[in-house]
């Protein structure tokens, strides 16, 4: 099987067109709800065939839902790994689904129903993994969009759920609501002032936790960062959603006033160090994916000042995805372990950034 991106609404990155709230600080909000089908074992507990029963049984219903009724349904184990793993850094599917941890081996009935900003991975640690990603700083949006999705699917489909312990998840971590909420935010200007570490410290104290670019297991790179709730179990849906907007509206609070220190206390030193991230990417040959992140953080914050007015956010965020080695790969028609990919991304972001400075009348041609 071959993974046809054109099947998916906007590609599957919709969530990175800039447009939500506060989109220069926060990239995209996402809502995750487990659930898992009554009288199924779970998903590592089951076998292949009973993979393919609660595929056909999450389908069928998906197809009478009406958020989902004309979704394209992708069976990830009939993927390539680079394919699963292009899914994967368009942050559509976990890593588990996509079989990155597994020596690239893919669960039987691993798949996905994706429409627009909404979707369902299918056989994941769970059998239902529901998400809904919006751009921005837009978690009660997106919660709204699932809860009526989590509805229309639970019309069909009966959920596992004790009356004492909510709905019954395969980790006792996200049983109760099986409610993740997170958001991927920019941080650079707490990461420059050194505030960064007592943030952190302080989101652990009320139940909040922090990770990479692509959640639980990944590093930090660029200075963005997933924050999400730790706490499923003896808190409503509704109280987890307004604790995590609550926080994550003072972490945007930090940032800024970050910023404002850095431009008025140090105000040479910080153009230097984001005019020389521009420098290096609009003419640089070969660049790792980790520099690449590094430099293009220094320009979003740039940007977020308005000391760079040649790139928009928008381009900025798709530099992030496309950058990445599966989108190398898929663009070129290369292998994700060619040799070629730095100096292909180096190429890919001089393009990129030369047409945005000319489309805004800013920048000179130069050599490609």
């Amino acid at each position: 099987m071959t993974l046809d991106l054109h099947l998916l609404p906007d590609g599957g990155i919709g969530w990175a067109d800039a447009s939500g709230p506060d989109g220069h600080i926060v990239l995209s909000s996402r809502i995750r709800l487990a659930r898992n089908l009554l009288g199924m074992p779970f998903t590592i507990r089951a076998d292949a065939a009973e993979h393919e029963v609660v595929l056909d049984h999450v389908t069928a219903a998906a197809r009478e839902t009406p958020e989902l009724a004309d979704a394209p349904l992708v069976r990830v184990d009939r993927l390539e790994r680079a394919e699963r793993q292009l899914l994967y850094e368009r942050h559509l599917i976990s890593r588990e689904l996509a079989g990155l941890d597994q020596g690239g081996i893919v669960r039987r009935g691993a798949a996905l129903v994706v429409s627009g900003d909404l979707g369902v991975m299918i056989n994941e640690e769970d059998h239902l993994r529901l998400q809904s990603l919006r751009s921005g700083f837009a978690l009660p949006e997106a919660y709204a969009a699932l809860e009526r999705l989590d509805t229309g699917l639970g019309h069909r489909l009966a959920f596992a759920f004790h009356p004492e312990f909510g709905y019954l998840t395969a980790c006792p971590t996200n049983a109760g609501t099986g409610l993740r909420a997170s958001v991927l935010i920019h941080l650079p200007g707490l990461v420059l002032t050194k505030e960064i570490a007592k943030v952190l410290q302080g989101l652990s104290q009320v139940g909040l936790t922090f990770r990479g670019l692509y959640g639980e297991g990944s590093e930090v790179v660029g200075n963005f960062f997933q924050l999400s709730n730790q706490t499923t179990l003896g808190k409503s849906e509704e109280d987890l959603l307004d604790q995590l907007v609550k926080i994550v509206r003072q972490v945007i609070e930090y940032e800024e006033e970050a910023r404002r220190v850095l431009r008025r206390d140090a105000p040479a030193l910080i153009e230097d160090k984001i005019w020389r991230a521009y420098g290096l990417l609009r003419h640089a040959r070969l660049l790792s994916f980790e520099e690449g992140m590094n430099l293009l953080s220094g320009v979003r914050l740039g940007a977020g000042l308005n000391l760079i007015t040649d790139v928009g956010v928008y381009t900025l965020n798709k530099l992030m995805i496309f950058t990445q080695p599966a989108h190398l790969a898929h663009q070129s028609g290369r292998a994700l372990t060619d040799p070629d990919l730095p100096a292909l991304r180096a190429a890919f972001v001089r393009r990129l950034l030369e047409d945005d400075a000319h489309r805004r009348g800013g920048g000179a041609p130069e050599a490609t």
